[in-house]
Formats: C-alpha cells, sequence, structure tokens
C-alpha cells in the first residue's frame, strides 16, 4: 500500500484515522481505556534505520521511491485521544491520528496491538477488582502471558484496573507498581519439612512472610504455620492457598489458624482465579481476604482480544466511510461529549453539552503536555469506574449503553449514504 501510495502520489496527503471498538465483548458492560502511553512513545520514535530498509529492498516489498519516503519518514502528525483510565464505550473513538497518508497507514497494526491488548487487561483487571469486593487482588500473570512484553504491559494496565500490585519485579522497576508475592512450592521443598521451610522464612522475612501452605495438604500447612509462628515468635501476615476448593479449605484453615491464635493472618488463594469465580466465593462468604490471578488476567481467557480497528475517516480533506453491512463506520473527525444522560459522538469542532473526552496529545509530532503518572491514571480510572450505575460492572450480564449521534453527525451519514 506504501508503494502505491507513492507511486500515486498520494502519499503525502493529509488524513485522519480513528480507533474505536464497534462492540463490546458480552461480559463487558465498559471499556477502561489503556494504552497510550505506549502509543506516543511509539509515534514518536517512528524510524526506519538502514537494516530495515536494507531488507525491504531484497525483499522487494517496495520500490526505491518509496523506500525514500520510508527513509525520510517521521510521525509529524496530531493525536487527540481519550485519557488513560476513561470509562469508553462501543463506538467511540479511544484515539484519532492525523498526519501524511503514509505515515498514518503504516502505524495501523502497532497502534491496534497496543491499544486493543491493554484496554482488554485494564477492563478485565477492573471486573476482579469489582468481583473482589474490597479484597485485594494481585497480578500473578507473567508466566502465562503470551510474551515477556505482553507480561510487563499486562502488569501495568492491571495496576491501572485496580489491582493492588504485581508479582513481576520489572513492573516496579519500569512504572513503580508496588510489588507482592510469596514463597512458591520448590522452596517449601527445598527444607525438610514445612515447619522449617516457614521457620526460616518467618526469620528472613518477619515484615513480609506469606507462607504457602498447600504443597502438601493445605490444613496440615496451615496446622505447620501455627508451629512455625509459635516456635519464632513472629505472626505471618497471611497464608497461601494455590490450589483445591478454595471456599471449603479457607474455612478449614481459619478454623486453625484462629484456634492458634492467629487471628490477624490473613488468607490469600491463588490458582485460575476469575472475576466469576472470585463472586462465587464472596458470594458464599469465604474467609479470603485477597486474591492472586494469573492466566486468566493475563490472557484474557473468555474474552482473548479486543476487536478494535483503525478507520479511515477523512481523506484529504474529505470525510469518508465504510457502508459495510455489519461493519459501516462514522464519516468525518469526532468528538465525544459526555455528560448526565450519557454520550454524544459530535463532529470535532461542534460545541456540544457535556465534557469532551477526546484532548490534545500531540501536535506537529510533539507532546502538548506532559503524559500523567501512573497513580494519577491509577486514580482516574477508580473515579470513572464509581461513577458507572452498579448495573454496568456487574460481573454478570451487564447493562451497557451506545453513545447517541449529533445532528450534524446524522445530517452527514446520510448525505453520504
Amino acid at each position: 500500500m506504501a508503494d502505491s501510495y507513492v507511486a500515486a502520489g498520494i502519499a503525502g496527503d493529509r488524513v485522519a484515522f480513528e480507533l474505536f471498538v464497534r462492540n463490546l465483548p458480552p461480559p463487558f458492560g465498559y471499556l477502561l481505556s489503556a494504552g497510550l502511553e505506549s502509543v506516543v512513545s511509539y509515534l514518536r520514535s517512528l524510524r526506519f534505520g538502514a537494516e530495515a530498509l536494507d531488507y525491504l529492498t531484497q525483499a522487494r516489498i517496495c520500490g526505491p521511491a518509496a523506500l525514500a519516503a520510508l527513509a525520510a519518514l517521521r510521525f509529524d502528525g496530531d493525536v487527540d485521544a481519550v485519557a488513560e483510565g476513561c470509562v469508553v464505550f462501543a463506538d467511540e473513538p479511544l484515539l484519532r491520528v492525523e498526519g501524511t497518508r503514509l505515515a498514518c497507514q503504516l502505524v495501523e497494526s502497532h497502534l491496534l496491538n497496543q491499544v486493543n491488548f491493554q484496554t482488554l487487561i485494564a477492563t478485565k483487571a477492573a471486573r476482579m477488582v469489582d468481583a473482589a469486593d474490597g479484597r485485594a487482588v494481585v497480578d500473578f500473570g507473567y508466566r502465562r502471558a503470551h510474551g515477556s512484553d505482553a507480561g510487563l504491559l499486562a502488569a501495568r494496565s492491571a495496576y491501572v484496573g485496580g489491582c493492588a500490585g504485581s508479582a513481576t519485579v520489572a513492573a516496579g522497576y519500569l512504572w513503580g507498581i508496588p510489588t507482592l508475592g510469596t514463597m512458591a512450592h520448590s522452596y517449601v521443598m527445598a527444607f525438610t519439612d514445612e515447619v522449617t521451610a516457614f521457620r526460616r522464612f518467618l526469620r528472613d522475612r518477619p515484615g513480609e512472610s506469606t507462607l504457602l501452605i498447600d504443597t502438601y495438604d493445605a490444613v496440615a500447612g496451615a496446622e505447620a504455620a501455627v508451629e512455625a509462628s509459635g516456635a519464632e515468635g513472629i505472626v505471618p501476615q497471611m497464608v497461601r492457598i494455590d490450589s483445591g476448593n478454595a471456599g471449603e479449605l479457607s474455612r478449614a484453615v481459619r478454623a486453625v489458624l484462629d484456634e492458634g491464635d492467629l487471628e490477624s493472618t490473613g488468607i490469600f488463594c491463588s490458582g485460575d482465579l476469575d472475576e466469576y469465580e472470585i463472586a462465587r466465593l464472596i458470594a458464599e462468604g469465604a474467609p479470603i481476604d485477597g486474591f492472586g490471578v494469573g492466566t486468566r488476567l493475563t490472557t484474557g481467557w473468555d474474552v482473548p482480544a479486543l476487536g478494535g480497528v483503525y478507520k479511515l475517516v477523512e481523506s484529504a480533506g474529505r470525510p469518508v466511510m465504510k457502508t459495510s453491512p455489519g461493519k459501516a463506520t462514522l464519516p468525518g473527525r469526532h468528538q465525544v461529549f459526555r455528560d448526565g444522560d450519557g454520550d454524544v459522538i459530535g463532529l470535532a469542532g461542534e460545541r456540544l453539552p457535556g465534557r469532551p473526552l477526546l484532548q490534545p496529545m500531540l501536535r506537529a509530532g510533539e507532546p502538548v503536555a506532559a503524559l500523567p503518572a501512573l497513580k494519577e491514571i491509577r486514580e482516574r480510572a477508580a473515579g470513572e469506574r464509581a461513577a458507572l450505575p452498579a448495573e454496568m460492572r456487574r460481573t454478570v450480564d451487564p447493562l451497557t449503553r451506545r453513545p447517541r449521534h449529533s445532528a450534524q453527525l446524522a445530517e452527514l451519514v446520510g448525505e453520504l449514504v
């Protein structure tokens, strides 16, 4: 396409693309936007180096004119976007990219890759946090992620969505995310018995000790934790159960801990948990104080991919739209206005009641302002979720809403059709 654009003399035309999700996955009542920081970083560093150009030459992917255009390519366009941590709904643009046809077309796949994945994981994490009803949820998912980059971005997105922290230390290094973790079964098996293992760990980590008690038998492990605590004079913060029937085992373990004067020691559960299982455990009154979530967070599990799309909305000053059945798009550049009556999609430049969601991020390739800190993004996400009706946040069969269209947008659609 790039090669043909250059040959046709239209590679330098000013165009606009918008990224949005046509329909929310059935389990979701809303989306929590994430990935903008990755988008801005990518666009600002967009380059075709000598090795990349040599490959394109050898592979005969494009001709000399296109190669020359790629060699000089820099993103010097504009980006307007919904802030990270903002709640969005179907059809609402998460971001708009404006610039040359060549640049805006080439970035499509990477922008979709970043925004789709991070928005999916942030939303999935928020659902798990809601299901936990005030109990801590910790990201344990790096080892099951689809690659190391995905594991790191999932940890960041999960923190945006409300997770208390991550077991991935690199996420703490990169973004200051609280790092939380426990011993593994291999630690317990490194010693001759559980009591010896627990005493050693309590001695070495007295202020942050979570003892994994189900290497052999969870109830016997809880008894070993009581014995080790008494011998060392140190009360463990938590014990962790990673297998079996979490509801039944948590009750049995709670009884052992209480009888052993460890009433202040909490119970932390992990092991293929998702929002549905967490909600079930909370509903049945299981005495669980925190959850570690891994595979079913980092992979999306029941929603393995978010169907975001990136579509041309304006071409060389001309509004354009698709009319394909089930895949029609809205023409022109857009703004989303939010007030107490819901959201309205209007044309960019319209002034309608409510708060405009898309804000300038890049102008001529340069940042309009510094991007917010991750803590601020997380706080925004929490506030936006708190403002949603309970029906939109429920785990099963949530309600959602679709934005309305302004009169000007509806008129433009009619004209083009």
